[in-house]
């Protein structure tokens, strides 16, 4: 079992990619192919893949959900809306001098009040006078991850959604889907690769490094996901006809993968904590299509658990050296699942 201190790596600070490309599919892309690594443009996607494969895309919608606002006392405070309960309640992270009890008031974006409910665990319950997605829409702020040192502005509002959000929920976008552009989309239609959708709601916990040295002490954090009778029946259809299921993204992948621990894809919709790490068997996710993520994270566990530990190492060192862009708008990697995939490879 590896420990936190062998998914730590030096990457140079402008390697961070700060704003995204002028055009989504105008990404490199890291083919990691058997013991290759091999540089090519995101556009290559349509000969990477075969007809026959299935695509499967997070359609969820990030929401405008960081608040600035004020309590009572006149203490500031700065909300980020975690999770939608209801049309009224949400879930957040409140930052202020002081925590606030329940029953205080505070009023955000200057526009309405909530009222502090109970809190669960780290977070606090805040009821919303009205909707809380229009509310949301309305007077939030799109939250982007805090390696991005601007603030959204309106062109961040359409580039930080993938082209096919529908479903809003979400606090990070689904980076990997950013990649692809309506263009792209028809191409791949066009080649005989099929789409598929999952939702998996991205928590504020996707950038939240792992503290315990020992990974087995991590407590892994939720998110909300929701698979149709459409998505199982697609990748049904697709493994019986020998294609391939790819994943776009770790959180359509921790999606299929929650949903497929019986060892069979089930449809509907829970909670997930599945911390995946080396030695993980995947049940139903063949490829995955991801970006680059940061040191010390449960998403660099998951991907060197999906195609070896020393695979990853080596492709990571590879992306360095060769200037590629990190993190949300950053460069992608074409992966193949490697069930004993440990080996190193060639750079």
């Amino acid at each position: 079992m590896h420990s936190l201190s062998d998914y730590d790596f030096t990457l140079p600070s402008e390697l961070i990619a700060q704003l995204p490309l002028s055009e989504r599919s105008a990404s490199r892309l890291l083919h990691v192919d058997g013991d290759q690594l091999i540089d090519r443009q995101f556009t290559d996607m349509v000969e990477l893949l075969s007809p026959g494969d299935l695509l499967v895309f997070n359609d969820t919608r990030v929401l405008k959900a960081r608040f600035f606002g004020v309590k009572a006392t006149g203490g500031k405070v700065e909300v980020l809306v975690e999770r939608v309960i209801d049309n009224r309640t949400v879930h957040a992270q409140v930052r202020a001098s002081k925590s606030p009890p329940a029953g205080a008031r505070i009023c955000l974006a200057e526009a309405f009040d909530v009222i502090v409910g109970e809190r669960v665990g780290e977070f606090y319950t805040l009821i919303f006078p009205a909707d809380v997605f229009e509310l949301i829409e309305a007077h939030g702020r799109l939250p982007l991850p805090p390696y991005i040192a601007h603030t959204a502005d309106a062109f961040d509002e359409t580039r930080y959604q993938t082209v096919y959000a529908r479903e809003p929920g979400a606090v990070a976008a689904p980076t990997a889907g950013l990649h692809f552009d309506l263009a792209l989309l028809e191409r791949l239609r066009q080649k005989g690769v099929s789409f598929a959708y999952v939702t998996l709601h991205v928590g504020a916990g996707t950038f939240q490094p792992v503290r315990t040295e020992n990974l087995a002490e991590h407590k892994m954090h939720t998110e909300w996901y929701t698979i149709t009778p459409e998505t199982v029946n697609a990748v049904g259809a697709t493994k019986a006809a020998g294609g391939n299921v790819v994943a776009v993204g770790t959180t359509s992948l921790r999606a299929l993968e929650s949903a497929s621990q019986s060892g069979v894809l089930q449809a509907g919709g829970a909670d997930t904590a599945l911390f995946i790490t080396p030695g993980y068997a995947f049940k139903t996710v063949d490829r995955l299509i991801t970006n680059f993520h940061l040191p010390k994270s449960t998403l660099l566990m998951l991907v060197s658990a999906f195609t070896g530990y020393n695979v990853i190492k080596a492709a990571y060192a590879h992306a360095i050296a060769r200037q590629y862009r990190f993190f949300s708008y950053g460069d992608a990697m074409l992966l193949t699942y490697r069930p004993n995939g440990d080996e190193t490879v060639e750079n």
